[in-house]
């Protein structure tokens, strides 16, 4: 039996050629394993050309159509005013807030607390151009205030103010301001009601409120709440927050309100007020009964301005004094009780008719005077 034998470089190309013929099939396994079979499922994993603008939904689409066309005319508020510490030492303060443009003259609606005190206003816009400004008037009872800037031949594109009283429940509200300084944000939401009365202090309240989801928080004050065609239909003013950050429920004043105000304010330099030119308490049960009124509820008139509206019509203010608790009243006058046949049962409600009315509106009040229920014409003065 004879064996074939190969010599050293025989032995070598053998080997050569098998390595070779392994790794070839190695690789056709691989490919025919992990290799493309389908370019446009692989090509649907790769990264979208950066290039190119996102697919946005309409809705998208009409959100960053509206923050564009808006945000440039959208005011960053920063205010100083000048406080003392408990040493009588000067102690400069900062303060924040937003409001917009609404005409190309440079006047900007914002809220009467954010410019409150200010001994300087600076406005930054959209476009970061900045400028000095200075208050032209307010109205302290709806918190609105009227700035100006200089706009130093800058070409300014105002927003267009919407009409406040053809909202509905539901439609979409977008806000833009600054809340906590991050200038130029914008929040949307809906209109989540309508037709509120917010009292924001003592003095201050917004009448026919709008109600909003939108997120708003401290810095947003004065800025604009839009609609879907970026008209502006109120004044971020106010939100509702145990927490001192949004809960979901936000307040704007009107536009209808605030158009109003920036006119006379313009026009006049003050807001022309509906006046009833007399002063009056609510009263109180106890009171009615020491005073042995035949009303529970009303306004106990205590003082009439000589010359005024309610002294023109003959409406009587009191004619003694008396004390009750801490309190030194003024008795013997009428009590009102209704305005055009609704009830006025405390300064609230006789502030909000009076807000609701035009100089030289002729009302009719409901008063009780000695025991007798009268309706009383009276043409309402400017105050």
């Amino acid at each position: 039996m004879s064996i074939m034998r190969t010599t050293g470089s025989e032995g070598r190309a053998v080997r050569l050629l098998a390595i070779g013929l392994i790794i070839g099939l190695g690789a056709y396994w691989a490919g025919s394993r992990y290799g493309e079979r389908n370019p446009a499922a692989v090509n649907a994993l790769r990264a979208p050309d950066s290039s190119g603008p996102a697919a946005l939904d309409p809705t998208e689409a009409e959100n960053v159509r509206i923050y564009r066309l808006a945000s440039p005319a959208v005011a960053n508020i920063v205010t100083r005013t000048v406080e003392y510490d408990f040493f009588y030492n000067p102690v400069p303060v900062e303060g924040a807030g937003s409001g917009f443009l609404i005409d190309v003259d440079g006047h900007i609606l914002t809220n009467y607390h954010v410019v409150q005190g200010a001994q300087t206003i600076e406005v930054t816009l959209g476009d970061l151009t900045r400028y000095k400004a200075k208050l032209i008037g307010e109205d302290t009872r709806n918190d609105i205030a009227l700035i100006q800037i200089d706009t130093q031949g800058h070409k300014l594109t105002p927003l267009t103010l919407g009409d406040s009283r053809n909202l509905l429940v539901g439609q979409r509200a977008l806000a833009i301001g600054n809340p906590f300084g991050f200038s130029s944000t914008l929040t949307t939401g809906i209109v989540s009601a309508l037709g509120r009365t917010v009292q924001t202090s003592e003095n201050t309240f917004i009448d026919e409120a709008i109600q909003t989801d939108a997120s708003i928080n401290r810095g947003n004050s004065g800025g604009p709440l839009l609609d879907s065609h970026g008209q502006v239909i109120g004044i971020n003013s106010a939100i509702y927050a145990p927490t001192g950050t949004t809960a979901g429920i936000g307040f704007a004043i009107p536009i209808n309100t605030a158009r109003r105000v920036a006119e006379d304010l313009i026009k006049y330099g003050r807001v022309r007020r509906a006046t009833l030119g007399a002063e009056g308490r609510a009263l109180w049960p106890g009171l009615a009964e020491a005073l042995k009124l035949n009303v529970q509820q009303g306004i106990l008139i205590e003082r009439v301005d000589p010359g005024g509206a309610a002294a023109q019509a003959g409406i009587r203010g009191g004619n003694k004094s008396m004390v009750a608790g801490l309190q030194e009243l003024r008795i013997g006058g009428d009590v009102l009780i209704a305005v055009d046949g609704k009830a006025i049962t405390n300064q609230m409600d006789l502030n909000l008719m009076l807000n609701r009315s035009q100089p030289g509106n002729t009302v009719t009040l409901t008063i009780v005077r000695d025991g007798k229920q009268m309706n009383i014409p009276i043409k309402l003065g400017e105050g």
